[in-house]
């Protein structure tokens, strides 16, 4: 009997070309919250210039030497997809390479996610169950809700929520800056592309 092919597409997911180049300029290790911050958001801001995504960008540094382990920035309509979140995209590339689903598996270091806005009500569960020990994030979620994105249905105090299942929490790391990186998305016509949110459509 003859192998039909498989009639669905592989799942893939790249960073673009730029982010290679781009991390050839850095530092070795970013030693401190403000310079880890300031790195994802160069991230994001470089993903609206270059036309890769939404102006968000994330990173996974090992906590012992503050060394990026793998960055993420926002490709939702350049991948088509809506998964694709800069916190999603970084704890994927950071599993690979680690080749492990679990950042906070026994022989690995404990590691951090380093996020330019804080998570939606998406990444916020991908965060439980990525294995990150600690939590930094830049813009806050009515930042991004002030130009248009939906956060999702989070819980309200999500950062104890998070911090009861052992992983801790920074709000607040350059926040300006993160925020005007959201703001400059919006001023230069950016896509706000949240499915249906408000719309009286019927799912399909």
């Amino acid at each position: 009997m003859k192998n039909t092919p498989h009639p669905f597409p592989p799942f893939q997911l790249e960073l673009p070309q730029w982010v290679t180049e781009f991390l050839k300029s850095q530092p070795v290790a970013f030693p401190t919250p403000e310079a880890r911050m300031t790195l994802v958001t160069t991230l994001s801001q470089h993903n609206i210039e270059e036309g890769t995504g939404g102006p968000f960008g994330a990173g996974v540094f090992r906590v012992d030497t503050h060394q990026l382990v793998a960055p993420g920035v926002n490709l939702v309509l350049s991948s088509q997809n809506s998964l694709a979140h800069a916190e999603i995209v970084a704890i994927i590339m950071a599993q690979q390479l680690l080749g492990s689903h679990d950042l906070g598996a026994a022989g690995l270091p404990s590691h951090e996610l380093v996020t330019s806005c804080e998570p939606c009500a998406m990444c916020l569960g991908a965060i439980c169950w990525s294995g990150v020990s600690h939590l930094v994030c830049g813009a806050q979620g009515n930042d991004a809700e002030a130009i248009g994105f939906d956060e999702g249905p989070k819980l309200k105090d999500w950062a104890s929520a998070l911090e009861q299942r052992g992983i801790t929490v920074t709000k607040n790391i350059g926040r300006f800056q993160a925020t005007q990186v959201l703001q400059k998305y919006v001023e230069q016509g950016g896509k706000v592309y949240n499915s249906r949110q408000g719309s009286k459509e019927p799912p399909r």
